[in-house]
């Protein structure tokens, strides 16, 4: 189609295993780098699964977008639809926290672009900092978070600016 930006997201891929049948279905369907050089294939992380085998992924991936919503869903067991439960819902959770972040720093180990895409740094200043603390990439926002979000980004990063200095 003649376009030269585009990354191919998979979402849910359990497995590494999973990873390479799907690039190899990508692949026998005419849709791989092979074919197309310029081609970058990356993988949701949104389950625990993708986070504890980051590295391996990444042998297959060109980079991760992390899937706050479902990883924190998938983490603390929570389903975020149900209202019974959906109060429990938390992307700040310390365990949630610690699997971003543990994804940020080995997909960076393994030289892979890591993002995000989620409601929370549009919605919390203090997740926000938490990312750029971290060194995330990037991260993308519904439309109707845009502004807000480059906002708290925009905080986050000249606070880390001036924490960086010595002047904060």
């Amino acid at each position: 189609m003649g376009l030269t930006n585009v990354k191919v997201m998979i979402p849910f891929c359990r497995t590494v295993e999973e990873g390479r049948k799907v690039i190899e279905a990508m692949k026998a369907n005419g849709l791989g780098r092979d074919l197309d050089p310029g081609l970058e294939i990356y993988v949701m992380a949104e389950i625990p699964s993708n986070v504890l085998l980051a590295e391996a992924f990444a042998g297959l991936f060109d980079g991760f977008s992390i899937g706050s919503n479902d990883l924190t869903q998938l983490a603390l067991g929570i389903d975020r639809d149900s209202a019974i439960v959906s109060s429990l819902f938390d992307e700040q959770n310390v365990a949630v926290k610690q699997l971003i972040g543990m994804a940020i720093r080995k997909a960076h180990h393994a030289g892979a672009k890591i993002g995000l895409c989620g409601q929370a740094p549009s919605d919390f200043p203090e997740f926000a900092q938490f990312l750029v603390q971290q060194g995330i990439d990037s991260i993308s926002f519904n439309p109707d978070a845009l502004v807000k979000g480059i906002q708290n980004i925009k905080q986050a990063e000249a606070k880390a600016l001036l924490t960086a200095d010595g002047i904060f």
